[in-house]
């Protein structure tokens, strides 16, 4: 019997030296002989920046690796191409900018298989090459929230930053929203598919990492970041109404909030801050405006 093979899908643009890292730590994988998988990559910039990369990665391991151009921009078509170019019964979707420990595969096929379960779901952890400001941690900024392995995730934790598909999910010619250019593709693809009744399970020990550069780690970094957010938030037409309401509400509560809590300390000040930007982005997309023309790396 011919054993189970994921494709493990990975976009990029323009940043080799990650995406080479990406491809070490993807070598250590521990399959213990019970899957194989190959790796597809899809470059978003039209130049293919990455191929001589992916080629030389593919030579020194051996790997079944298939690279092609996404010229047109938008990540939601570069998954769509990578989608188009898998094969095998599984598909993970890992970022560039990220890198697995190596059970990652295994823990998640495991998580996977025999379970009424169309995919499962892992943590990202932050990885800071270099020690952010005080605030960023004390904040949490870059954490997310953690489950016990088998909880049922809801449309709060879906994401595809360490995510195993089973094929039989992708059924769509494009599975990804090509509207969504700025990101939220992903959120729009678990919404549709959890309204179909599909269920999706966490995996706390399949751990990915991802690198925050400096540039990551400022005030205005995290700022333009939630007003992207909202304004995301805002394309997603599902629960537009209640989504209104609690942006109308949450504005001026913030508002009345920030200046005690800079106070309190920087680090509350800018959560609360954040989720104030989370709020406005909402509420400028709802009448048409756009303050954050570009997605930050």
């Amino acid at each position: 019997m011919a054993l189970p093979h994921i494709t493990v899908c990975v976009c990029t643009f323009r940043r080799t030296d990650l995406l080479r890292r990406l491809f070490t730590e993807l070598e250590k994988q521990e399959t213990a002989n019970a899957f194989t998988f190959s790796i597809t990559v899809v470059d978003n910039d039209a130049a293919g920046s990455a191929r001589a990369t992916v080629e030389e990665c593919a030579r020194e391991s051996g790997r079944e690796t298939h690279y092609s151009v996404e010229p047109l921009q938008g990540i939601a078509r570069a998954r769509n191409r990578a989608l188009a170019n898998s094969r095998g019964e599984y598909i993970a979707f890992i970022d560039d900018d990220e890198y697995p420990t190596p059970r990652w595969l295994s823990l998640l096929l495991a998580a996977c298989r025999g379970r009424d379960v169309s995919g499962v779901l892992g943590p990202v952890l932050p990885h800071f090459p270099t020690p952010p400001p005080g605030w960023i941690l004390r904040g949490g900024m870059f954490d997310r929230p953690r489950h016990e392995s088998g909880f049922q995730i809801g449309l709060s934790d879906a994401r595809t930053g360490n995510v195993l598909l089973d094929r039989k999910l992708i059924v769509d010619a494009e599975p990804f929203d090509v509207r969504f250019a700025l990101g939220g593709e992903d959120v729009d693809f678990f919404r549709r598919k959890m309204a179909e009744g599909r269920r999706f399970i966490w995996c706390d020990e399949a751990i990915v990492y991802e690198t925050v550069p400096e540039s990551r780690c400022t005030r205005g970094y995290q700022l333009r970041r939630a007003l992207l957010r909202g304004h995301n938030s805002w394309q997603q037409r599902a629960g537009r109404a209640r989504k209104l309401a609690t942006s109308i509400v949450a504005l001026p509560l913030y508002t009345v909030l920030l200046l005690p809590l800079r106070v309190a300390g920087q680090h509350h000040f800018m959560k609360y801050l954040i989720k104030w930007c989370d709020h406005a982005g909402r509420l400028l997309a709802a009448v048409g405006l756009r303050t954050v023309r570009e997605r930050d790396g």
